[in-house]
């Protein structure tokens, strides 16, 4: 499934650190399982079930939101020589796994996506915290996965958590009516 996940979202290959690389990996594999998803269904699962008929899929909007964040580490790096410093595998890792948990929050209904059970009492970004946290993914990737959406605010800490939560509220508003 590793191969098939890396076509799907080549960005993967991002990450520098093989160990880290694949942790995120079994951490894709876990939710696809965990949610009893297939391939196919990835293709098709909006990224936000707020933006009614959402144009954009979940692997799109992940894909959109790393490229985001690695073009950001990129330019901030250079105009910034040494002023900040960026973990760029740990900003990567974060960008592919800061909506892992939407693979729990959703569930297929009667032909329609819903919340689960398990998205009614918990958002994703904990979810995707639990699952990340399973497969010993670094505690500062674990923040900027808790820290992405709205319960991050006043709370974000690092650099990389805050270029993550912008990058993604670019990649939403766009589509938000």
């Amino acid at each position: 499934m590793k191969d098939i996940l890396i076509k799907l979202i080549p960005e993967f290959n991002l990450i520098k650190d093989s160990s880290l690389k694949e942790k995120v990996l079994r951490t894709w594999e876990e939710a696809i399982q965990f949610g009893n998803w297939k391939i196919s269904d990835l293709l098709n699962l909006p990224f936000a079930l707020s933006i009614k008929n959402c144009p954009v899929s979940l692997i799109e909007h992940v894909r959109g939101v790393t490229q985001v964040c690695s073009e950001s580490e990129k330019v901030l790096k250079k105009l910034y020589q040494g002023k900040v410093k960026i973990n760029r595998d740990y900003l990567i890792a974060g960008a592919l796994l800061h909506d892992i948990g939407k693979l729990l929050e959703y569930k297929k209904k009667e032909g329609t996506l819903v919340k689960s059970q398990l998205g009614t009492l918990l958002n994703h970004p904990f979810s995707g915290v639990i699952l990340c946290s399973k497969q010993g993914i670094a505690k500062e990737i674990l923040h900027i996965i808790a820290f992405h959406s709205k319960e991050g605010e006043g709370k974000r800490k690092t650099i990389e958590s805050k270029i993550l939560y912008h990058a993604d509220f670019m990649n939403f508003e766009m589509f938000r009516p």
